[in-house]
């Protein structure tokens, strides 16, 4: 009877269920996903359930971003385009500064330095993984009225078509990479890493380090071998702050072959923070893509950001 009453306790008191612990680290089920928790996780006492549901509907790294569209900054760019065995073709070396006045923001090129076919006669890119890069970080003119509000600002590809349409999805795997994204023909659902139809192709887990000098948890996930062909997020770490549970930085790879295009992408984001702000304060992006009815192109590049302003 006691050994009953005991074991109804253990199912009440912990809503997720432990079903195998080694020496170090320890095997537990949360919403039918299999996690492996590390020793000092275990001996924190996250709330393993909670955490997952911080990571699924985390905001932080959204908002980070559209923080970049209220606040002042310098930023160096390096952009590179490259050939199959990696030697540059085209280039971009830039120094930019976004400026901030009357709720508006407009960007100055304090120095630019460019090689190759980067620029058209009209000096429109020729590339367009350089399009991309510049409707995620440069401005023309002024821009005005932003806020950095996340809520009812989804991203959508309604009512959008060629290059915008393109940038709008590259948004939606950038900013919220383990979410659904509506408008990718086949391959849309394979982005959403915690639905239940998901969760048997991926290992994930939970660990603890310190990532520029500030405590995280670290959450990963990475495809089974076998499973590669039916995912688009290959691997994602994400390294959380253990108190404020914002990101502090983000590492993933992600790639896909639907016929008409491909692609092959890793991408490395750290933050920081200004005053109240969380920021990024470095991109760095590897990719390589095959759209129809375009070259392949194989794009390097790295943004710095530094000197926030108000």
């Amino acid at each position: 009877m006691l050994d009953k009453v005991f074991a109804a306790l253990i199912v009440l008191l912990f809503p997720y269920s432990l079903f195998s612990q080694g020496k170090k680290d320890t095997s537990i089920k949360v919403e039918g996903k299999v996690i492996t928790l590390s020793e000092i996780v275990i001996n924190n006492k996250l709330n393993v359930p909670a955490f997952i549901d911080r990571v699924k509907n985390d905001t932080t790294f959204y908002k980070a971003f559209r923080t970049l569209h209220i606040i002042g900054f310098t930023a160096l760019n390096d952009i590179r385009l490259v050939d199959k065995n990696g030697v540059p073709k085209a280039t971009l070396l830039s120094k930019i500064r976004q400026v901030r006045n009357n709720n508006c923001r407009r960007m100055e090129v304090l120095e630019e330095t460019t090689t190759g076919d980067i620029y058209d006669e009209k000096k429109n890119f020729n590339y367009y993984t350089c399009e991309m890069y510049a409707g995620l970080f440069f401005t023309k003119d002024n821009v005005c009225g932003e806020d950095n509000i996340v809520k009812g600002h989804e991203f959508s590809t309604t009512g959008v078509s060629g290059m915008e349409r393109n940038k709008q999805q590259l948004k939606m795997l950038f900013f919220n990479p383990g979410r659904k994204i509506n408008g990718i023909p086949l391959m849309g659902n394979k982005t959403a890493i915690f639905d239940d139809n998901m969760s048997d192709k991926y290992d994930m887990s939970i660990d603890m380090d310190e990532y520029n000098k500030t405590s995280c948890y670290i959450f990963k996930i990475k495809v089974k071998d076998d499973k590669k062909s039916e995912v688009v997020i290959d691997e994602m770490t994400t390294w959380f702050n253990d108190k404020t549970f914002e990101i502090v930085a983000r590492n993933y790879a992600l790639s896909y072959d639907a016929g008409v295009y491909d692609f092959n992408v890793q991408m490395q984001v750290e933050m920081t923070k200004f005053g109240q702000y969380l920021v990024p304060s470095l991109i760095r992006y590897n990719g390589n893509w095959k759209v129809i009815f375009k070259k392949r192109e194989r794009g390097i590049f790295t943004a710095t950001l530094f000197d926030f302003r108000k």
